[in-house]
């Protein structure tokens, strides 16, 4: 881009400027096209077919907990990771070898190959039938080094053929729970597609499951840890008392700040190495700076960015939900949750502010309230949250002038080895709370082209948004380095 300014600037002086900028421009046009060529591929794909448990399992109903079946977990979430050939798998189909895998993995995690059912004050439970997991086998005529940074991020292209949406799998009630979807490429390295039922598990539970299908297809004879249902752990009390405030589930009519679906909605990933989180870190007060966590950190500017860029009207309360785990965390009691659980169990709370504040006060302030969201959450609130969920009807998270930040970072989606080493990639597939896009975004572990350890962050949000929202976040930046030339790495970008 620096080389075609130049030439343009030619152009201005002389007429050989004109053939300059002519070449130039056939050189990006060049450019553009053989990029988007690499992106095409062809999948061909075997019929779906039924994975079961791999051996004998009860035949029971097993209820989920009060926070599992709330409104906005009925939806699928889809993970993609994508592998290198290994020299020592020389000879392995990793179809066969993840299909085996599962199968046997199944036996322990045995309520996956159930179906959904929906009983009194629409509680869900899993029919545990034993009818098995949706499997299908692909092929693409693409080698993984050939698809460039554009396949290394979320939103994926290609994503629907990498994970194809059998007809009527997608249902909450009757539906196989999980899908997997293994695409061989001709390079030897192959894409694991998965799609879960997210009431059935969170992040961490998925990933518990997928690591042990994964040291089963590495030749393990049982997982290193044993799964463990215990739903009732968060369950509603009786009577339920939901005795705790929980904005994150307030019925707001106003939707003056809610993003509109256009057909120009653009995605890009940000990435965040240790030089762009310290210069954001650095417009913090001193104890915040010492005391924020990263997410904090990040979210809190990605909240402020975004708002500045929406430019709504400055009464219109803006939301922030940040997904905290109940697991471990410094307010849960040790071993309250214990391992092995893979159910959900994460909370939604909200920080929220007035979009005047956001816009004119500093960074500071964002951060701050969120990290006072984060700490409101302890087995206490876990439990007024399941309390609620019996009393409201189960109710959806607020969407309305709402961004939702969610920390996948030590999930371990970036571990899983399924013999062919860990992923190039491993994680979120997408943004978005289920169907609805642009509210929702990941904090995800990646090492970038220059080899730097970092999180990427995919943003999605409407074209002419979008530049003012990179144009904020790069505002951010550039105070903490010597030259202005520091700015967030646009990883990917799909207008």
């Amino acid at each position: 881009m620096h080389s075609l300014m130049v030439y343009i600037s030619l152009a201005n002086t002389s007429r050989i400027g004109h053939l300059y900028i002519y070449i130039i421009l056939l050189l990006v046009v060049d450019r553009v096209l053989m990029a988007a060529a690499s992106l095409r591929f062809t999948v061909r794909r075997k019929a779906a077919e039924l994975v079961g448990p791999a051996g004998p399992t009860p035949r029971e109903l097993k209820r989920l907990s009060d926070i599992d079946d709330q409104d906005g977990l009925r939806f699928h979430i889809p993970v993609i990771h994508l592998y290198r050939s290994e020299a020592s798998m020389s000879g392995r189909d990793p179809v066969a070898v993840l299909r085996d895998a599962v199968g046997r993995a199944l036996v322990h995690y045995y309520p996956l190959a159930g179906r959904l059912r929906e009983l009194e004050g629409r509680k869900l439970a899993v029919d545990c039938t034993g009818d098995g997991v949706l499997f299908i086998e692909a092929d693409a005529d693409v080698r993984l080094e050939h698809l460039g940074d554009a396949m290394l991020l979320p939103p994926f292209e290609g994503l629907d053929e990498l994970l194809w949406d059998v007809p009527g799998s997608s249902q909450v009630l009757g539906s196989p729970l999980l899908l997997f979807q293994v695409t061989r490429l001709s390079c030897g390295g192959f894409i694991l597609a998965v799609r879960l039922m997210h009431t059935m598990a969170d992040a961490q539970g998925l990933v518990q499951f997928l690591a042990a299908v994964a040291e089963l297809a590495r030749g393990a004879a049982m997982p290193s840890v044993r799964p463990v249902w215990r739903r009732e752990l968060l369950e509603a009390r009786n009577p339920p008392r939901a005795a705790l405030a929980h904005p994150e589930y307030d019925q707001v009519t106003d939707t003056r700040g809610k993003i509109q679906l256009l057909d120009d909605m653009g995605h890009r990933s940000f990435f965040f190495g240790p030089k762009e989180v310290a210069a954001v870190r650095s417009h913090l007060q001193p104890g915040l700076q010492k005391s924020a966590t990263t997410f904090e950190v990040l979210t809190g500017c990605l909240w402020k960015c975004r708002t500045l860029a929406l430019a709504p009207n400055a009464d219109d309360q803006m939301r922030m939900i940040c997904i905290v785990n109940a697991r471990g965390g410094r307010k849960c009691k040790r071993n309250a949750i214990p391992t092995g659980y893979y159910g959900n169990a994460f909370a939604f709370p909200v920080a929220i502010s007035a979009a005047r504040d956001l816009c004119a006060r500093p960074l500071s302030y964002a951060v701050q309230l969120v990290k006072d969201a984060k700490g409101q959450v302890d087995m206490e609130y876990m439990r007024s949250v399941a309390d609620l969920m019996v009393q409201r009807g189960r109710p959806h998270f607020t969407v309305e002038s709402a961004y939702l930040a969610s920390d996948v970072t030590k999930a371990g989606f970036g571990d899983l080895d399924f013999g062919w080493g860990r992923p190039l990639y491993g994680g979120p597939a997408k943004g978005g709370v289920g169907a609805i896009p642009g509210v929702a975004s990941f904090l995800i572990p990646f090492n970038n082209t220059k080899g730097e350890d970092g999180i990427v962050i995919p943003v999605c949000l409407p074209g002419h948004v979008m530049a003012k929202f990179a144009d904020e976040v790069g505002k951010l930046l550039r105070p903490a380095v010597k030259h202005a030339d520091v700015c967030p790495t646009v990883i990917k970008s799909a207008l």
